[in-house]
């Protein structure tokens, strides 16, 4: 079996783990070890990865629902278009 040391752990963090531990009626090692060993067999551990910053912001927001914006209509400007011979 391998050891591992974590360095900077923030005590908050630390503080959640104790308590999920607590709840689960084991240690703060062995929840640790726990989770660690869920999160090691998810083939996909951050679906984030494979999908686009947009699609990953409309699912964040999609429950929201949307909003209706009046876009204005274009205006064309009166400068000639410039050629590049």
């Amino acid at each position: 079996m391998a050891t591992i040391t974590i360095r900077d752990l923030d005590d908050k963090v630390k503080r959640k783990l104790q308590v999920r531990a607590a709840l689960n009626g084991r240690s703060m090692e062995a929840e640790i070890r726990a989770s660690l060993a869920i999160l090691a067999e998810e083939d996909n551990p951050s679906p984030a990865s494979n999908e686009g910053l947009g699609t990953a912001i409309h699912k964040r927001f999609a429950a929201l629902g949307g909003v209706e914006l009046d876009i204005p209509p274009r205006e064309f400007s009166n400068r000639p278009i410039p050629t590049f011979d």
